[in-house]
């Protein structure tokens, strides 16, 4: 019976964002309170679902011979599905005063109520077809989000989403078909469902298609160099590119191939071989990469849009690491990072709200004003560096423990990379952390005179991410063990 919930799950917000487009609210607040209920409602029985544990396959739409819309929880589905459905409402709860004087809300909240429904569906699908099916409706229910302002730039920005996320796919599908073909089933099994009697001599041609489908996941995930979209697509209301960029859209990407890697090929068959170096090769540059550019950007969404790049190769490099602990550095860093990123980017949101300004040297004593933003935006930066304490070391210690035990020579280049990522990071976010409470001796105040903090709604859910940060760094040794289980396929 439990089974039929996981449906419950997906379609609640699905209808609830439709209904929202179509009740005739009284007033906004009453509207408000809809979206946050069914939200809230959604998650609840998201964390009903996780807490009684894994489940069997249920088939919801049977196709052709063993090909269905399925799903199941297993561990992977517990930590993405437990992710987004924390994180989803209190970037609602937030949205409520960004978009306060934009227009279309209705619309804006009907999209975003649809994704959440639809990332739940990709998190929950049993097998590759099924998470296939919700990941491509995952890119048409983003693509208003990301024109939503309808301006010049926007329609720019969706047009390179949405022709990069569409050839992205195309090459996914080219997985999809091979795994059909070569594999026992599409069911994600760990150690993956290749058929060695259906493979025979087709080994190096698999090894191309893995190739293949790991760079059409990777358009989401921004592995460089199909990485242009995302910097872009910070067009788009902040309380959009906070999902896009820590929940929903990249994560979603790595999720994926992680799914791809270690559920469906198989890292023993991957392992050792010339893609494991190719794909771990790709990660490590893009880390460096993406940090670099970050360096160099002076918008403050960029800036934060670049950081993404890189900490999304972080979850990469410890997927294409192919051991146990690989995929424990993996999903340290999907948790981690998701709660020191969106922390970051809503704070970004509340300066630009608050100031109207979007450039970082406009910041200049602004910290002092905001004192709530930027103290949270103070606490996601060292996390996102790696000080001990909070979410960023624990991440980045997990995927260097990995790289040192797999005895991988490209892995433990990953290190360097990892730490020359650390070093560039510090300088692009306490950067900003400096001018914010530390200006320059000429400044002047008068432009930010009458700047202050937010309302509640905006530095809530600011507070509960920042604090999130401080508690996976002081109490993470449970979150890990279950990673661990979950590794050695108790989950």
């Amino acid at each position: 019976m439990s089974q039929y919930w996981i449906v419950v799950a997906i379609l609640l917000p699905i209808i609830g964002g439709i209904a929202t487009a179509l009740l005739p609210f009284k007033k906004e607040k009453y509207m408000f309170l809809f979206i946050e209920g069914f939200m809230l409602v959604t998650s609840a029985i998201v964390w009903g679902l996780l807490a009684g544990g894994t489940t069997e396959v249920f088939h919801v739409v049977h196709f052709v011979h063993d090909l269905s819309i399925s799903f199941k929880i297993d561990g992977l589905t517990m930590v993405f599905a437990g992710l987004v459905s924390v994180l989803w409402p209190l970037a609602t709860l937030y949205a409520f005063e960004y978009m306060e004087h934009h227009d279309h809300k209705k619309s804006f909240f009907m999209f975003y109520s649809i994704a959440y429904g639809v990332t739940l569906g990709i998190a929950f699908a049993s097998d590759m077809l099924s998470m296939y099916f919700f990941y491509e409706l995952l890119t048409l229910s983003t693509v208003p989000l990301v024109m939503h302002t309808l301006k010049r730039e926007a329609i720019l920005a969706t047009r390179k989403y949405l022709y990069y996320s569409l050839g992205g796919a195309a090459f996914a599908l080219t997985g999809l078909v091979f795994l059909i073909v070569y594999g026992n089933d599409l069911e994600f099994v760990l150690g993956g469902s290749l058929s060695p009697e259906l493979i025979g001599d087709k080994a190096p041609l698999l090894l191309w298609i893995y190739l293949f489908a790991f760079m059409g996941f990777g358009v989401k995930a921004a592995i460089w160099p199909l990485s242009a979209w995302l910097p872009q697509a910070g067009v788009a209301p902040t309380p959009v590119t906070a999902l896009l960029h820590a929940v929903a859209v990249v994560k979603a990407g790595v999720f994926a191939i992680t799914r791809l890697t270690y559920y469906s090929f198989g890292t023993e068959f991957l392992r050792g071989t010339w893609v494991q170096y190719v794909v771990m090769g790709l990660a490590m540059f893009t880390m460096v990469y993406g940090c670099s550019r970050a360096l160099k950007e002076t918008h403050i969404k960029r800036r934060l849009a670049f950081s993404t790049v890189s900490n999304l190769s972080y979850i990469i490099f410890g997927v294409t690491i192919m051991t146990p602990l690989g995929l424990v550095g993996a999903l340290c860093h999907l948790v981690c990072h998701a709660v020191m990123k969106i922390c970051s980017f809503m704070c970004a949101g509340a300066f630009m709200h608050q100031t109207g300004k979007s450039y970082i040297h406009d910041m200049d004593g602004v910290g002092r004003k905001m004192p709530i933003v930027f103290g949270c935006f103070t606490a996601a930066a060292l996390g996102l560096m790696g000080v001990p304490g909070l979410a960023g070391f624990i991440s980045k210690w997990n995927l260097a423990q990995a790289a040192v035990d797999s005895k991988n020579p490209m892995a433990i280049v990953g290190i360097v990379c990892l730490l020359i990522s650390a070093l560039l990071t510090a300088i692009y976010m306490m950067s900003i952390v400096m001018r914010a409470f530390f200006p320059s001796s000429d400044f002047k105040g008068d432009a930010i005179a009458k700047v202050t903090d937010p309302g509640w709604k905006m530095y809530v859910p600011l507070i509960i991410c920042a604090l999130g940060n401080l508690a996976l760094g002081l109490f993470s040794q449970p979150l890990v063990q279950f990673f661990m289980d979950i590794a050695a396929g108790k989950y």
